[in-house]
């Protein structure tokens, strides 16, 4: 179990960086995974960015899936390119986002079906 020291707070992540209790995530958390995953150095992520970041954990917690990529930008109100241009990585966004990692059928949605 690795951990991140962000602003004494320590996040206990899993071998791969995911989040290891997706409950206990927060936009101050978000900020932190962005700056580990190369994303962001900046505090708050940005109203964009965290907006696709909340509707992704929505979407899991409803559905228990990662939504369309094409379809988070129409939810979210944002260009239609938004995903791309604020997370060329979906699966990053996933992992910013807090949620655990991916199954394998979900990896694959995601990475081959975007």
């Amino acid at each position: 179990m690795a951990i991140l020291d962000k602003e004494n707070m320590s996040l206990k992540l899993d071998p791969e960086g995911y989040l290891a209790d997706e409950a206990s995530w927060t936009e101050s958390i978000a900020c932190g995974l962005a700056e580990k995953e190369g994303v962001s150095q900046e505090c708050p992520l940005g109203k964009e960015r965290m907006d696709i970041l909340k509707f992704i954990r929505e979407y899991h917690h409803k559905f228990e899936a990662f939504p369309i990529v094409r379809a988070v930008c129409k939810n979210v109100g944002q260009s239609r390119e938004c995903q791309y241009e604020q997370f060329p990585d979906p699966l990053v966004a996933w992992k910013i986002a807090g949620l655990p990692k991916p199954t394998p059928e979900v990896f694959a949605k995601i990475k081959y079906h975007m």
